[in-house]
């Protein structure tokens, strides 16, 4: 067949006669597999099951019974028994949002932060339209440096010496590298010499960058209020500041914060509030800049044998004004609204063992973070903390994501809608039309988002259940497999759609030009 009769998503690879690529899975294995859910009729069962969680890689098994009460009348509206499932067994999603332990649900994770994140830049989700109207500021700061460490160059070489500037550290290694490393390179983030690297620096400022945050939001509303001649105190009344924030890993395993920063009215008059129009775009990302120098912190001994620190960000601070006030800052420029909010849905969904795009697990430099996270726990258990609780008690608990203990998305409280607000809409829509299938009632798109959106107190329903925990994942290696395979070719497809609709509309604006 030609690709000239082939729809576009076939030619992609995307359609139904396109195989679905399942690696690592067994075909004999796989062949058996299906023979046996084709010959005991449950194939169907469980494609309906497996679409029910969004093919999900690590579904929730429960057993029990729901029933639905009107909030009012006390009266039982329906009930739902787990045998009366497709696999007799109720499965919810894992919700896990990193993309290589669930595929499926970091997407819906990115997407519901996506939405969150664009909600407070232009409006929407029952956010007023007059957000659009504010100066909007995408700030990202960095971790310090604990040490050399290689990396990627655009000019070239990783660390570049002359011969005769060559230098080797204290414990006789290069400090420079000549090679030339790719973005997937195993060395990437690593230290030249890991006798130098300051491990124990490194988790001690990944422990408390939650701790810099903080003072840096209180930084900030201190410059702001000295920018508009206000007391700190009263600086609600004539502005406040907004953000949503996401942590992002670098290679080297240290944090980089990243956030949308917006610039309100009073605090009394809602979300979106007109700004001051004594501080504009500009005005904004230089306030941040300053407080980011300013904000400082020294944590707590972890033993007496300790070395005083002072924790700081990172020397390499970005501010880039989005907008200055109702309008782009520079429309034809690489950052726009909807591309920051894209960026921070995709920051969310990375964790500590996919630093960079790439999965680090094994690498020696994040092995060594790790157990410096137990070491540093354990020396400060031994240690007496009179008269206080030990601030790096849980230390070792959080290892496994090199001691960061900060949530990787958050906003403040009049940024925009909640990520539980939409998660509970998605279950509103999933129930309105599910009646509407059942009961062969067209939908009522009347004010449709005002009803899906709507606060749990104004519900008008009660759903009571009693489950029982059964199992996390699939029964067999051949489900989770294919169900995960199927989560990565629905998420392939979106973005090839989501690239080819850019390509076309960037063609049809150059032949309106034309």
């Amino acid at each position: 067949m030609s690709s000239d009769t082939l729809s576009p998503s076939e030619f992609a690879g995307f359609g139904e006669s396109a195989p679905l690529d399942v690696p690592g899975l067994d075909s004999a294995h796989a062949a058996a597999w299906a023979r046996g859910r084709f010959s005991s009729r449950s194939w169907d069962a469980w494609s309906q099951a497996a679409a029910s969680v969004g093919h999900c890689s690590r579904p929730v098994r429960l057993h029990g019974s729901s029933v639905t009460v009107d909030r009012r009348t006390g009266e039982v509206l329906s009930s739902f028994r787990s045998t009366d499932a497709p696999l007799g067994v109720l499965l919810r999603r894992c919700g896990n949002r990193r993309d290589h332990v669930c595929p499926s649900c970091s997407r819906l994770y990115a997407r519901d932060t996506f939405e969150m994140i664009r909600a407070g830049v232009q409006g929407g989700k029952q956010v007023p339209q007059t957000v659009a109207d504010n100066p909007l500021v995408f700030l990202t700061v960095t971790a310090p440096s604990f040490g050399l460490v290689h990396g990627t160059r655009h000019c070239g070489a990783c660390r570049p010496r002359r011969r005769e500037d060559r230098t080797r550290c204290v414990h006789g290694r290069p400090t420079w590298c000549q090679g030339r490393h790719n973005a997937d390179d195993a060395l990437v983030g690593s230290p030249l010499c890991p006798d130098c690297y300051d491990y124990a620096s490194h988790v001690i400022w990944q422990w408390w960058a939650p701790e810099l945050w903080r003072r840096l939001t209180i930084e900030v509303r201190r410059q702001l209020a000295d920018q508009l001649g206000v007391r700190e105190s009263r600086l609600s009344t004539v502005a406040s500041l907004q953000y949503a924030k996401v942590a992002e890993y670098q290679a080297r395993g240290l944090i980089h914060f990243h956030a949308l920063v917006r610039l309100d009215g009073p605090k009394t008059d809602g979300i979106g509030a007109p700004a001051s129009p004594f501080v504009d775009g500009r005005d904004l990302a230089a306030l941040l800049a300053t407080a980011v120098a300013k904000v400082s912190y020294a944590p707590p001994l972890l033993d007496q044998a300790d070395t005083p620190r002072v924790l700081r960000f990172g020397q390499q601070v970005d501010t880039r004004a989005v907008r200055i006030g109702a309008r782009t800052d520079d429309p034809a420029g690489p950052v726009t609204p909807g591309q920051v909010a894209g960026y921070l849905a995709k920051y969310a969904t990375k964790d500590a063992t996919a630093a960079a795009g790439v999965d680090r697990r094994s690498t020696p430099h994040l092995a060594r973070v790790r157990r410096t996270c137990v070491v540093l726990a354990d020396r400060s258990r031994a240690a007496d903390h009179v008269g206080s609780h030990d601030p790096y008690a849980l230390l070792g608990r959080w290892s496994h994501m090199l001691g960061f203990r900060g949530h990787f998305s958050t906003k403040s409280r009049a940024y925009s809608i909640t990520l539980g607000a939409l998660r509970r809409a998605r279950a509103r829509w999933q129930a309105i039309a599910a009646d509407s299938r059942r009961s062969g009632h067209p939908l009522d798109t009347a004010e449709l988002e005002a009803r899906l959106l709507t606060a749990d107190d104004a519900e008008s329903t009660l759903v009571v259940g009693s489950w029982a925990y059964a199992g996390t994942g699939w029964e067999d290696s051949t489900e989770a497999a294919l169900a995960t395979a199927t989560a990565v070719r629905a998420r392939e497809y979106d973005q090839w759609r989501a690239q080819h609709h850019n390509i076309r509309r960037n063609t049809l604006e150059v032949k309106e030009i034309g």
